[in-house]
């Protein structure tokens, strides 16, 4: 997945809120009264056709159930595109570490350099190579 340029220096959460949560909103088939998120701030949503509220809730994955299972689901489904991207970009270890900065990741950014999907924004790839 290619992050829009504006997008590479915003913290992940601000990102996601940004775009990813009206886009998944929008894309429900069922449009929702109510959201809960976890964290301790609401995403800013607009343009909706539909009313909806949002809550943030702190630690939210810790007990809130539907948090849980999405949290759960999300972890899931980002291992999987990881092992598929390990495919792409072999030598990486991407289906091992799933992306995250381990030892291994971080000597085959060195040996390799960084991969098309790599975020420019991961400090290694920032401090190593000249973008």
């Amino acid at each position: 997945m290619r992050v829009p340029a504006g997008f590479r220096h915003l913290w992940v959460a601000q990102t996601i809120s940004l775009a990813g949560d009206q886009v998944t909103l929008l894309a429900l088939p069922t449009p929702p009264a109510h959201v809960v998120v976890d964290g301790d701030h609401c995403p800013a949503v607009t343009g909706l056709a539909f009313e909806c509220s949002i809550e943030a809730v702190v630690r939210g994955d810790g007990c809130v159930a539907s948090i849980s299972a999405a949290s759960i689901l999300a972890k899931v489904t980002r291992d999987a595109f990881m092992r598929g991207l390990d495919d792409r970009y072999p030598g990486y270890g991407l289906a091992q570490h799933k992306g995250y900065g381990t030892p291994e990741h971080l000597e085959a950014l060195k040996r390799l350099g960084p991969s098309p999907v790599h975020r420019r924004s991961f400090a290694p790839v920032q401090s190593d190579f000249d973008f």
